[in-house]
């Protein structure tokens, strides 16, 4: 199964590359995000700024022409009080020669009145004409001033829109990536399917090997466990690619809109300017037609976003089917382990019992050993007690032979010949020796009337023959 493990691995490394470029492709339409909010508050701010630099011009110009109307006013004045002071001796005296039949002093008094009042008149009107002069000084300067302002931020907005531009291009850029990366995606996909398939057909013919059933079913434990993980995590990857799509069209609803914002706001703009600017009504109409273009792009690029959609969505019908087949497979694989497993437990039981049997004769085997082993010891300690009293045998031939009379009426040939020579034994001698020839008829009598006769020791005449 090393080829399987190799598999694994670079289907884990496959996996792991890919998801490593989908968090920075992430990573930057976050950023690019970002950055176009950042550009449309900047775009709206000079925006902004620009409409009330537009209205305080207005307001200045409006200044200055009633400053200009005010002026002209003041100046024909000063020019008619002018043009009026040199002409007053010429018809003062003539007034004075018409009066001459007047009172001569209060003529007098009448003219030294009227000078001055026009001296002072003449003063007030040429400082006042300085003033104006200087406040329509000032005003040339700011309206100077607003002007470059104006150019300004006309330059940045361009700037913007540049920007703007540049941003939007990239998206489009990072909306292809993440097209390919959804094909290599479902690539991955197929041939992973082609990998479970090859697989199965593995376990089936390993299935068919009943030599090594346990360590096959182990395997396929181990391989039903992880398939069903896999068959998770594909489920869940694949509910998370159709978020992250709907995400990614909500956003690009939400870039169209914004998108129409701005052409809206534009649109206003160049009306609000076509009366006073046509060199910015040319520019707004290049704009225009650059947005329409792009406008048309982007909606070519909308279609073949939806055709690619419906494609991968027949595709995932398909993956669909081929899962439901899958499972339908596994559920086969699942009743064949399940009558595996019976068969095996069967198989177990079966084992078991014959262990068991087994065990039962080992232990019967071990207690006749054991039984065996003792008689062998206790006739040797007979045989050795027999040899010790034959060495006394001459001693008492006549005692033994007179002992020996009562016993041998219940003794047949064999137990004889194992009693011949024999001084004195203990009654479990005596029994086992009864066993070894087959003879059980000596009863409780018997052994006490041995005792009486000194044959057998009288500390063992209780027991019997089973002792």
């Amino acid at each position: 199964m090393r080829w399987w493990s190799d598999c694994t691995a670079n289907w884990r490394e496959k996996w792991s590359k890919v998801r490593a470029e989908r968090n920075r492709a992430r990573e930057e339409v976050r950023q690019l995000r970002q950055r176009l909010d950042a550009l449309t508050k900047e775009l709206a701010g000079a925006r902004r700024e620009r409409q009330e630099a537009q209205g305080e011009s207005e307001a200045r110009g409006r200044e200055l022409a009633r400053l200009r109307g005010a002026r002209g006013g003041e100046l024909e004045l000063m020019e008619s009080l002018l043009k009026n002071r040199p002409e007053e001796p010429e018809g003062c005296w003539e007034v004075r020669s018409a009066g001459a039949g007047a009172p001569r002093g209060s003529s007098g008094r009448q003219e030294r009145g009227r000078l001055p009042w026009e001296d002072t008149t003449v003063e007030e009107d040429a400082s006042k004409l300085t003033a104006l002069r200087l406040r329509l000084d000032e005003s040339q300067k700011v309206l100077l001033k607003e002007r470059e302002d104006k150019m300004a931020l006309s330059r940045n907005i361009e700037k913007l829109e540049g920007e703007l531009s540049q941003w939007k291009i990239k998206y489009e850029e990072l909306s292809k990536t993440k097209q390919e990366m959804l094909k290599q995606l479902s690539i991955l996909k197929e041939a992973h399917q082609d990998e479970l398939g090859r697989m199965s057909e593995d376990l089936e013919d390993e299935l068919g090997a009943r030599s090594s059933m346990d360590r096959k079913m182990a395997e396929l434990r181990g391989e039903m466990e992880r398939l069903q993980a896999e068959n998770a995590a594909e489920w869940g990857r694949r509910e998370r690619l159709e978020t992250e799509k709907l995400g990614l069209e909500r956003e690009n609803k939400k870039l169209r809109a914004q998108v129409g914002d701005l052409e809206e706001a534009l649109a206003r703009r160049r009306r609000q300017t076509a009366s006073a600017l046509d060199c910015d009504l040319r520019a707004s109409q290049a704009a225009l037609f650059e947005k329409n273009k792009e406008l048309a792009d982007l909606k070519h690029v909308h279609g073949k976003l939806k055709k690619q959609f419906q494609e991968k969505v027949a595709e995932l019908a398909h993956a669909n089917r081929r899962v439901e087949q899958h499972e339908a497979e596994v559920k086969k694989l699942r009743l064949r382990v399940e009558e595996l497993k019976k068969e095996l437990a069967q198989a177990e039981d079966e084992l078991d019992e014959a262990h068991n049997q087994a065990r039962k004769l080992q232990r019967s085997l071990d207690e006749q050993t054991e039984q065996s082993e003792n008689l062998q010891v206790q006739l040797e300690h007979v045989q050795s007690r027999l040899r010790r009293q034959q060495q006394n045998a001459p001693l008492f031939g006549k005692i033994r032979s007179a002992r020996f009379g009562t016993i041998n009426f219940f003794m047949d040939d064999q137990t004889r010949i194992q009693w011949k020579g024999h001084h004195m034994a203990d009654s479990e001698t005596v029994t086992k020796i009864l066993q070894l020839s087959g003879s059980h008829r000596l009863t409780a009598g018997v052994l006490s009337r041995a005792a009486e006769l000194g044959m057998i020791s009288p500390n063992n005449q209780g027991q019997g023959p089973g002792a």
